[in-house]
């Protein structure tokens, strides 16, 4: 399992820094919602089990990233359910 803590994201770059660090992608990530798609799809084997703890606060705080961020999580488990986390929202 991958814990991931919004809590204290307060901006889009923070929120890609802390994604590239806890899921693995490589140094060249693009820091982009493009490059997090490719990279939960493409560039690295996501866990089985994700949970973002802070969320609430995160998508107060950021609105369009925690909606981008969801949509992304919640097409890879229609588009690739065999490769999607189970993720938790907390």
């Amino acid at each position: 399992m991958v814990v991931l803590d919004l809590s204290s994201v307060a901006t889009p770059d923070e929120l890609q820094v802390l994604l590239r660090d806890s899921l693995g992608f490589p140094g060249w990530y693009g820091r982009n919602w493009n490059a997090f798609w490719d990279g939960i799809t493409a560039l690295v084997e996501m866990p089985q089990r994700l949970q973002i703890i802070g969320w609430k606060g995160f998508a107060e705080r950021l609105p369009a990233d925690a909606s981008i961020m969801k949509r992304c999580l919640d097409e890879m488990s229609v588009r690739y359910p065999s490769l999607a986390p189970s993720v938790e929202y907390r």
